[in-house]
């Protein structure tokens, strides 16, 4: 009883971290069911499953407010989906699952995600707004223009072709880790499409999240890596955990709790990457 009601709680916690910052799912819950005592892949294959749930209602939610474009989250799985396919498949046909190496792989990596996760979501904002527009009919924009990066000008001339590639690296970094899709994704889109408003960001990210995760959760309960039990638990306390994290973080100023949620994200990366 003790240990059911320590998963629920988990779950409200997690949630309410959601509802307060609008980030945090995948970074935090697979690190806190490894914090519990969960073998890696199972608290990765766990959570996967846990993201498709919560994150699918928000997919009818913005589409309903037409905040998804269709056409760039089908790029997205056309990368995504095929590797998180490959990736679970080699795991099956290999019988990897339960070696030393293979959890000490996806503790690692889960660690290095953390870190980068942190410093994506640190820098988001003023990503955000050294993106602008580009108007033609202004000499000020157009110097600006000349004066970007190579790498930034063949993103803007080759936008479904690295549209594509994130995808790729997104399917890779979700499946291996079950972190990425969110805050990393985000800011890549940001990127690739500065026209776009935020709204139009986040819907199209989470619309991308929930098939990728469910594509990949179905993967690792193919290989008996899914606790039924643990995902039940988590979903029972996540939904009051949102509630009140959305209607509590009104209460509290925004980089304050940002600043919590990458100071968490820091530590467990590092502790994680270096001493785990």
């Amino acid at each position: 009883m003790f240990d059911l009601i320590l998963l629920i709680f988990s779950g409200a916690l997690v949630g309410f971290a959601i509802g307060l910052t609008g980030v945090g799912g995948g970074s935090l819950m697979t690190p806190i069911l490894l914090l519990l005592g969960y073998p890696a892949p199972v608290a990765i294959g766990t959570d996967l499953l846990y993201a498709a749930i919560t994150k699918s209602s928000g997919v009818v939610f913005h589409h309903r407010k037409s905040n998804v474009n269709w056409k760039v989250m089908l790029m997205l799985a056309a990368g995504s989906i095929p590797v998180s396919i490959g990736l679970t498949l080699m795991v099956m046909r290999n019988g990897i699952s339960d070696s030393e190496q293979y959890e000490s792989l996806l503790t690692s990596f889960l660690g290095v995600m953390l870190i980068i996760t942190a410093l994506v979501i640190a820098f988001q904002k003023h990503i955000q707004r050294r993106i602008s527009p580009v108007d033609d009919n202004t000499e000020s924009h157009m110097d600006e223009y000349e004066l970007e990066p190579a790498f930034t000008r063949f993103s803007h001339k080759h936008t479904a072709l690295m549209t594509f590639i994130l995808g790729l690296v997104l399917g890779f970094c979700v499946t291996m880790a079950s972190v990425g899709a969110g805050a990393i994704g985000a800011a890549i889109l940001f990127l690739l499409y500065p026209h776009w408003k935020a709204t139009t960001v986040v819907g199209t990210g989470i619309a991308h999240a929930v098939p990728l995760t469910l594509v990949a959760g179905l993967g690792y309960l193919a290989n008996d890596l899914v606790d039924m039990r643990l995902l039940g638990s988590l979903l029972i306390g996540s939904l009051p955990g949102i509630y009140l994290g959305t209607h509590v973080g009104s209460l509290f100023p925004d980089k304050i709790m940002r600043g919590i949620l990458i100071l968490a994200l820091l530590l467990l990366g590092l502790y994680f990457t270096l001493f785990h």
